[in-house]
């Protein structure tokens, strides 16, 4: 049997422990193999790394500070992140919420009653990193024009 391919993500955090909370704690993802300097977390079958890369003063405004506008909301620009299944998507928005979690944009229904209608959050990690989580009712949708 066929199967999807995993996608391999790695990115940079300024506290490892805080990673290992966030991820691991909040987001429900399994740790793997790590080391002094990085952690493997199970991203829902995807594997992700998070480098530990301290912040340097003077640095220029850094990408994570990016954005696009997208149906009204100001995207931040990179992210990344998990197309959900309905249900799963709203069990982790009230998990966020009950969490404390400072969404950069609150979850809601984007492109309503247009092609593509998706459930999207997003929120940032401790070290600034953007993620987006949304799912869709119909998931012919997903690449819908």
């Amino acid at each position: 049997m066929s199967r999807m391919p995993r996608f391999h993500f790695a990115f940079a955090v300024d506290d490892l422990s805080a990673a290992r909370d966030f991820y691991g704690r909040l987001l429900g993802c399994a740790e793997g193999r790590s080391d002094a300097h990085w952690v493997d977390f199970d991203f829902h079958g995807h594997q992700i790394v998070a480098h530990l890369a301290p912040r340097r003063e003077g640095a220029d405004v850094p990408a994570a500070e990016i954005a696009n506008p997208v149906d009204g909301d100001e995207v931040p620009v990179p992210h990344f992140g998990l197309i959900l299944g309905w249900e799963a998507w709203h069990e982790l928005a009230a998990r966020l919420k009950a969490g404390g979690i400072r969404f950069v944009i609150e979850p809601h229904i984007r492109f309503k009653g247009k092609p593509g209608e998706q459930a999207t959050m997003f929120f940032r990690d401790p070290s600034g990193n953007a993620l987006e989580f949304k799912a869709f009712q119909d998931e012919a949708q997903i690449f819908a024009k």
